[in-house]
């Protein structure tokens, strides 16, 4: 059964008609429950220490995801969005956020991130770095990410077969697996339980079948 999505509600960078800061839109507000407990403890834990945290995204449905890589390859922003099917946007699993907003190092925000399972995407903290605001909270499907590292799968790079879990996990339509959805889940899912199974592909071959028959 997919994973439903929680309604957040949460400080973001857009205001309102009366011109304050609003929370974040209702499209982009939603995200898997493991999510919004992190988001919202770092929530807490920023403000604790003196500063706040601003979304400026959240959740991308597929539309929303494909116009923003449209705008990435038509230079309208220069961000970098990956076509729908590659963000963790999409699985509800990434938030960005005002660096500016934090008032504290984002050192120090990493160090408070690493509590509750938020992962940054960049290198090292420099505020300076693109997408040094971008976060993502991968919970066990970081474990796809690390069996596509180890080379147990070959059809997707690492941070994509993550991202591919993500977005099946919430019941969304991934284009390379359309129509397979459930079976690529259910591979998906093997993958985070410790199993061997090949490629996240929504293909029942000789290792998934294997191991579903030894369950």
């Amino acid at each position: 059964m997919p994973t439903i999505l929680a309604s957040i509600a949460v400080q973001s960078i857009y205001a309102n008609s009366s011109g304050k800061l609003a929370n974040l839109p209702s499209r982009m507000a939603r995200c898997p429950p493991d999510t919004k407990a992190a988001i919202l403890a770092l929530v807490d834990e920023v403000r604790a220490a003196g500063g706040t945290l601003q979304l400026s995204d959240l959740f991308r449905s597929v539309d929303m995801q494909f116009q923003a890589h449209l705008d990435f390859v038509t230079r309208k922003k220069k961000a970098f969005s990956p076509a729908p099917g590659g963000s963790m946007h999409e699985g509800g699993r990434a938030f960005d956020i005002d660096l500016k907003a934090l008032r504290i190092p984002l050192a120090r925000f990493w160090e408070l991130a690493r509590k509750y399972g938020v992962m940054p995407v960049i290198a090292s903290p420099n505020p300076r770095t693109s997408e040094a605001w971008h976060f993502d909270h991968p919970g066990s499907h970081q474990l796809v990410r690390e069996y596509y590292a180890a080379g147990k799968g070959s059809n997707l790079k690492p941070y994509t077969a993550m991202a591919v879990s993500a977005i099946l996990a919430i019941g969304e339509t991934v284009t390379f697996v359309k129509g397979k959805e459930m079976q690529a889940l259910v591979q998906s899912c093997l993958i985070r339980l410790g199993h061997s199974i090949g490629n996240i592909d929504g293909d029942f071959g000789p290792m998934t079948r294997g191991v579903l028959e030894s369950l």
